[in-house]
């Protein structure tokens, strides 16, 4: 049988042709590997560079890996964080004619890390709960959006940084389904094997001596499924108001905008009597502070990173004299009507933001000292650097100052602990 690439976008089988796929991927030479931390995995994983592309490539089985290739479309169609699939490869043969197993092509999640790799120094506690929180979020999603995972631990899970938090992504929808909606059921099955494999997870950690001895394996199991119901209710419980008192539902809703969610249908209804007004978010969608900084800025970062640059960009423009000081801030749900006549556009103001401001910052911190960090992340750190060196001096250092001091004493400490992922210009 003839090799096979299935890809959607037509640059990449041109790219993919070239790697050696007459060779098991245990077998690959060095020269196409890129040396990246791998997770745990029931197959063979191999991370290689195609043109200026760092893929992960996977072996499995034909049917499987057509399967995972579809989901993760269909993930992607969902906006839910995963990895970016590139393409399946069959009809494998080596040099003397015996089959191949496929494999899945996938883009490497640049920054990101596998739980393990993160455990190779003993992680505090407090990073542990962040793990957690960013884990319970991504459950979430998927449920909202239909998706039953079948199979979530943190070794199917990646983690970037964002903004002294950590973003989950799906690496492994093997034993995934898509349906219109979940059951209670359904949500129940996955949050109980969450449990299951996070502990059995953190106490493999502990028998190998990599996990903190304040660490209860078996309750961080547990913490998963109370961030998540916490979070579920949250997002889908039906409030009950007296009428009249619509600004309940509008405090509500700037509530889930806070956790980083829209509000994109709801359902209002009065009581037959009139004293009460019942409200139930019906679709709610994850990313409301990356979507209002992408379109105040073009900048696309995590949802953490997105709420501190939104918070630096309202800061910044109280100080520009064509600012209106009663304007809302650049996260308000008011923003369409944002601006006074007679001053800038928040657009503009945004843009000059990120030519003046944000871009000349990222790139004084040289490229080869970013290791895994992105330009958002990278701003983040300097202004928490810039919050504490001013909070020591007890007056405002100014960011010229925090980033050069940043780069002389925090940077060369930092690097070891950094990701040799390429680093790209912002």
């Amino acid at each position: 049988m003839a090799l096979q690439i299935s890809a959607t976008n037509p640059e990449h089988p041109a790219l993919l042709l070239e790697l050696p796929w007459q060779l098991p991927l245990e077998q690959w030479p060095e020269e196409v590997l890129v040396p990246l931390p791998r997770g745990i995995s029931r197959h063979v994983v191999r991370y290689a560079r195609a043109g200026d592309e760092v893929i992960a490539v996977k072996e499995l089985a034909e049917r499987p890996a057509l399967r995972e290739y579809e989901l993760l479309r269909d993930l992607d169609r969902l906006g839910i964080p995963a990895v970016d699939p590139l393409a399946v490869v069959t009809g494998r043969a080596d040099t003397e004619d015996a089959p191949l197993e496929p494999v899945l092509v996938t883009r490497h999640l640049g920054g990101s890390m596998p739980y393990r790799s993160m455990f190779e120094t003993t992680m505090r506690p407090a990073t542990m709960h962040r793990l957690m929180d960013a884990l319970a979020v991504l459950l979430v999603r998927l449920h909202l959006a239909g998706f039953a995972w079948g199979d979530c631990s943190l070794s199917n899970t990646l983690f970037r940084r964002d903004a002294g938090a950590y973003a989950a992504y799906l690496v492994d929808a093997e034993t995934g389904d898509l349906h219109p909606q979940l059951s209670p059921g359904q949500r129940d099955y996955d949050l109980d094997l969450a449990r299951v494999n996070i502990s059995g997870e953190l106490l493999d950690l502990e028998a190998s001596g990599a996990l903190h001895p304040s660490v209860d394996a078996i309750e961080f199991g547990m913490e998963i499924c109370s961030r998540y119901n916490g979070l579920w209710d949250e997002l889908t419980r039906r409030s009950v108001y007296p009428a009249g008192k619509y600004h309940y539902i509008e405090r509500r809703i700037r509530r889930l905008n806070e956790l980083g969610f829209d509000v994109a249908e709801m359902q209002i209804e009065h009581a037959p009597n009139g004293d009460t007004v019942t409200f139930v978010p019906k679709v709610v969608d994850a990313g409301h502070h990356q979507r209002q900084l992408l379109r105040l800025t073009g900048l696309d970062t995590e949802e953490n990173q997105a709420r501190r640059l939104l918070n630096d960009l309202e800061s910044w423009m109280a100080t520009q004299d064509d600012y209106a000081p009663g304007d809302p801030p650049p996260g308000s749900r008011l923003r369409s009507s944002w601006g006074d006549p007679h001053g800038a556009r928040p657009e503009v103001l945004a843009h000059r933001w990120v030519r003046d401001v944000f871009r000349p910052t990222v790139r004084a911190v040289p490229l080869e000292m970013r290791g895994s960090m992105d330009s958002a992340e990278i701003y983040h750190e300097l202004l928490e650097h810039r919050w504490y060196l001013s909070e020591r001096a007890q007056h405002d250092i100014g960011l010229d100052t925090a980033v050069d001091d940043y780069i002389t004493n925090i940077l060369p400490k930092a690097r070891e602990t950094l990701q040799p992922t390429p680093a790209t210009a912002d």
